[in-house]
């Protein structure tokens, strides 16, 4: 089987805190791949490290590709890249202003053409293109980072968090987004506190907990097992 991300030994943290300690972990290419796990277990910290974001010990590697820790651009020249929980956008510029800088690093044309793919995977974010992003919604908010990541040609997409602070239905439709960038033929890495949901989305699945994987496999299996069943979902 083709591996998409290697990661082998990855210790990362703060200061001299050490939140993960020699994590190994592979993702599946074009897969949705769910992290789920308590506060605390090192989810958040895992996304950063990968995306350079956190200097770490062990090695990462993207489609055979080492990338070195500590370096963002690094990565996001990789096709690496996150979505932070809080979407980071830039308020006062427009939908569209916030979508052309996904794609910074591209050719005019080649900018031009993921635009254009990422606005018909987002048909609301046509008619709002013009107005300012921080005068949108929570749920457009979370539309228009997960476009602007979309532009930039993500070969691994990670998600910290897509479903917080949105109401239900915002929250079906950011997954539902999430699948058909899969259709795209991206390898998506998703942390999530809403367990049911990111379990129901994604392919494969991992339970972290104290920086340490502590159950690993197909997120249908990992969902209907005890271990979630009790911890997270409140079965008795």
């Amino acid at each position: 089987m083709s591996v998409a991300l290697t990661i082998r030994g990855l210790a990362a943290g703060y200061g001299r805190f050490r939140v993960l300690d020699g994590l190994d972990l592979d993702l599946t290419p074009q897969r949705i791949t769910a992290i789920v796990g308590p506060n605390g277990a090192g989810k958040s910290t895992l996304l950063k490290a990968l995306a350079g974001l956190l200097p770490h010990e062990g090695t990462v590697t993207l489609d055979g590709r080492a990338l070195p820790p500590g370096a963002a651009a690094a990565a996001v020249r990789a096709g690496l890249l996150l979505v932070a929980e809080g979407r980071h956008l830039f308020p006062q510029m427009t939908v569209l202003e916030n979508l052309q800088l996904g794609g910074w690093l591209l050719a005019k044309a080649e900018r031009a053409a993921r635009l254009e793919l990422a606005l018909s995977l987002f048909p609301r974010l046509v008619e709002r293109r013009h107005q300012l992003a921080g005068s949108m919604s929570g749920g457009e908010q979370q539309m228009v980072a997960l476009a602007r990541a979309l532009v930039g040609r993500p070969r691994l997409l990670m998600l910290d968090e897509p479903s917080l602070g949105l109401a239900p239905r915002l929250v079906d439709d950011v997954f539902a987004i999430v699948r058909r960038i899969r259709g795209e033929g991206v390898t998506v890495l998703l942390i999530e506190q809403n367990v049911a949901k990111a379990l129901a989305v994604a392919d494969d699945a991992h339970v972290l907990e104290r920086g340490r994987l502590i159950a690993s496999g197909r997120a249908s299996d990992i969902l209907r097992s005890s271990l979630i069943q009790t911890a997270y979902l409140g079965a008795h």
